[in-house]
């Protein structure tokens, strides 16, 4: 077995999509300390739980914030202690946010549990305040998630999301200070409204911290691409003609970037030509998925059980058409490499028959795509453009004597020396 590894894709640390993400993780912590300090201000001057709550969640998201901007400067860098990058730095960031988060919620238990309730004195300029505080936070959630998407990064990802759960939390605490303000008496098994504010606000951020860790464990455990990326890109693999089989496709996360090792089996034993497929291929799939960094693959020469006839058909009763990109039908037969025994047989309509340039070609192209082994026809096609297509392909062209589908079979059932 061969084995090529491209790794023609690399994030480096100026490149567009990583100075976006560095943004708008530098973005976040200004952020986050302007919240802090609106919301320590008005902590201290009201004495509400609920408000200290949020002031706590978003001096923790400062730390976090701050963590994720120095991951994500470090992660795409490529050392010689780690020559495959440092991606999965965000997503070990991604799961100190967590904790941070579950952090933030001890504190906010501990101190409705432990401290005695008492009426907080809200004046409404702190209202307006709190209102600002949910404004920033929708806004930047909303540019985070926006970036997130556009780059793929989990941490940007995660950084919107926290936001969302930020917005909801938030607004419990304005309603919390509002109906304090209003001085609305609710009492709950003996909690305030301010403590019940608190224990919404808890709920909210266990919630995320739990999103952030199980995620982030997922990629640090080397859990699969998502499968719907995986079937992706076996579609890719399986439409190139050369590829008979994937014998494995598997594959990982690593911060916002994709890991994929292939196993395919080829018709052709030639290395150049093979080596030639395996570029074609993983052009293809960084054409078509984002975020690809390595793609392996591995391919070797495949153990065929089987050959694919294609026949020119004029007519669905089997007799065979003197022309090739004329013929109305194409016979597909399957039979067995051993005996010859088909297994297999369908008539296909020729799609191209209306084509006016380049009919051959085109047909040529259409019967690869069915991986076929040997093309039967009566006309001698050396030297013309369908030849050279099926040449590249390795298939291979024999002329035949046969008037129909069936003596073309046991004609070549005599004479089996196909691939």
């Amino acid at each position: 077995m061969t084995d090529v590894r491209h790794e023609s894709f690399s994030a480096p640390e100026n490149s567009e999509e990583s100075r976006q993400v560095k943004k708008v993780a530098a973005l976040a912590f200004l952020t986050n300390l302007v919240l802090v300090a609106i919301k320590a201000v008005l902590a201290f001057s009201t004495g509400s739980l609920a408000i200290t709550a949020g002031a706590i969640d978003s001096a923790t998201d400062s730390v976090a914030s701050a963590a994720v901007y120095g991951g994500v400067r470090l992660s795409t860098r490529k050392t010689r202690s780690f020559p495959y990058g440092l991606y999965k730095i965000e997503n070990l960031i991604s799961i100190v946010v967590a904790f941070f988060i579950f952090i933030a919620g001890y504190e906010i238990a501990r101190r409705a549990l432990t401290e005695k309730a008492k009426s907080p004195d809200v004046p409404v300029s702190a209202i307006g305040w709190l209102f600002l505080t949910v404004l920033i936070i929708f806004m930047f959630g909303r540019y985070a998630m926006r970036v997130g998407k556009k780059t793929g990064s989990p941490t940007m990802k995660a950084e919107g999301r926290h936001r969302q759960v930020d917005v909801l939390s938030s607004l419990v605490v304005l309603l919390s200070a509002t109906l304090s303000y209003f001085q609305v008496k609710i009492d709950f098994y003996g909690i305030t409204v301010d403590q019940l504010g608190a224990a919404l606000v808890l709920i909210f951020i266990v919630h995320a911290g739990w999103e952030l860790l199980s995620s982030g464990m997922r990629v640090l455990l080397d859990a699969s691409v998502e499968p719907e990326t995986l079937e992706k890109v076996r579609s890719i693999v399986e439409s190139e003609p050369e590829v008979t089989e994937v014998m494995n496709l598997a594959g990982r996360n690593a911060g916002r970037f994709r890991f994929l090792e292939i196993d395919v089996a080829l018709r052709t034993g030639n290395l150049d030509k093979a080596h030639h497929v395996s570029v074609n291929i993983e052009n293809r799939i960084r054409e078509e998925i984002e975020h690809i960094a390595d793609v392996v693959i591995h391919y070797e020469p495949s153990s065929k059980e089987h050959i694919t006839v294609a026949v020119p058909l004029s007519d669905t009763q089997g007799k065979i058409s003197a022309h090739f990109g004329e013929a109305p039908y194409f016979a597909i037969v399957r039979t067995r490499k051993s005996d010859g025994k088909i297994e297999k047989q369908e008539i296909l309509e020729n799609p191209h028959t209306r084509t006016k340039t380049g009919k051959g070609i085109k047909v040529a192209e259409w019967l690869i795509s069915y991986k076929t082994d040997i093309v039967l026809t009566k006309e001698d096609m050396s030297h013309k453009g369908p030849s050279y297509v099926m040449n590249s392909a390795d298939v291979e062209m024999r002329i035949t004597s046969a008037e129909d589908l069936g003596q073309a079979m046991e004609e070549l059932s005599q004479d089996r020396d196909g691939p």
